[in-house]
């Protein structure tokens, strides 16, 4: 089934606070208003979730950073990861009850920002909004032994892959993924400032009202092959019958859609090997390299996470019948299971 393609901006929810059925489907660029989230009479407090993940590789680093409020709590991260030794640096933090975060009701309208101990992150967005998305974003985290500084530009004409997600009148998700966005900056560890490479960034924007208990997989990749741009963009789980993927490729700015759901297959006992994903004209393989596990159990909150680091591979079949090749493109796969 072919879901229905956004072409102007639209409100996530109704003025009751349910979700309105004219947001369902996906758009290029991030045209959902969010601000019904957490109002109305069904507003069901507890459910709602938001949150901005932005993710950098770079030749020499790995860099992670999440702002999230999910009603009774804020829950927040910065990483680092150091290819050529392996170490890492790393600090969470769980502010209960929520305070201290600040989340925009549509993506780039204004700063994203946490505070908490030891932790300070920033998600500034500069310049004029293209299709609802600035042209630049800098993303800040300092924490104990460690800091970065990193500036993400989106490139003139680039798209996106935003989805409305039903899984019924009073839950969805409203998800953006970015992928293959140019990156630049510095990070810190010990007190040694490293000038990086360029990279590729990579942002999750979400906004929604979900289950307690769910499960999902996500893929994500960036980099250039056979002289093209390619940006992979695939999940899995938390999707399935609900007539929405969060599929696609972007392939030299350009998305193409997959709206089949896919066939993901790894052995989560083994997480380092090699991963198949396919269908819907998608022939990927993800060979991993690092698996960054996280285990949390706060009682009513917990989350298990492997989200390994890699190489994609693969073909992909345009809806023209292009088929195109792709290796080297670094990213990650990941299987997450949470309760929150």
């Amino acid at each position: 089934m072919t879901a229905r393609e956004l072409t102007a901006p639209v409100s996530l929810t109704g003025p009751d606070g349910r979700l309105n059925p004219d947001a369902v489907g996906w758009a290029r660029h991030p045209l959902v208003e969010t601000a019904g989230i957490g109002r109305g009479p069904h507003r069901s407090w507890g459910r709602n979730k938001r949150w901005e993940y932005w993710s950098v590789i770079t030749p020499t680093h790995f860099l992670a950073m999440t702002i999230s409020a999910i009603d009774y709590a804020a829950v927040h991260e910065a990483w680092v990861f150091e290819r050529s030794t392996g170490r890492e640096w790393h600090h969470g933090a769980t502010v209960l009850p929520q305070r201290g975060v600040e989340m925009p009701e549509r993506l780039d309208a204004a700063p994203a920002r946490a505070r908490a101990k030891g932790l300070e992150l920033d998600v500034e967005p500069a310049g004029a909004l293209r299709h609802g998305a600035a042209q630049r974003v800098r993303l800040r985290a300092r924490f104990p032994r460690a800091s970065f500084d990193i500036t993400v530009t989106r490139p003139e004409g680039h798209e996106c892959l935003a989805v409305v997600v039903p899984w019924s009148a009073t839950r969805f998700q409203y998800t953006v993924k970015d992928v293959a966005l140019p990156a630049a900056g510095t990070v810190t560890v010990d007190g040694v400032t490293h000038e990086l490479p360029e990279g590729w960034a990579v942002l999750d924007h979400g906004r929604g009202r979900w289950p307690y208990d769910v499960r999902w997989n996500w893929g994500a990749g960036s980099g250039v092959s056979h002289g093209r741009t390619i940006g992979v963009q695939v999940g899995g789980k938390w999707t399935d019958g609900t007539g929405q993927t969060e599929n696609g490729l972007v392939i030299d700015g350009r998305l193409h859609k997959i709206h089949a759901e896919l066939v993901w297959e790894y052995d989560l006992a083994v997480p380092v090997r090699p991963w198949k994903i396919h269908g819907g004209g998608l022939a990927a393989s993800f060979t991993p390299f690092h698996d960054k596990r996280s285990r949390t159990n706060l009682l009513v909150l917990s989350s298990r996470t492997d989200q390994c680091f890699g190489t994609w591979a693969g073909t992909f079949t345009t809806e023209d019948g292009e088929t195109i090749a792709f290796d080297g493109i670094e990213g990650w796969a990941e299987d997450v299971h949470n309760r929150w």
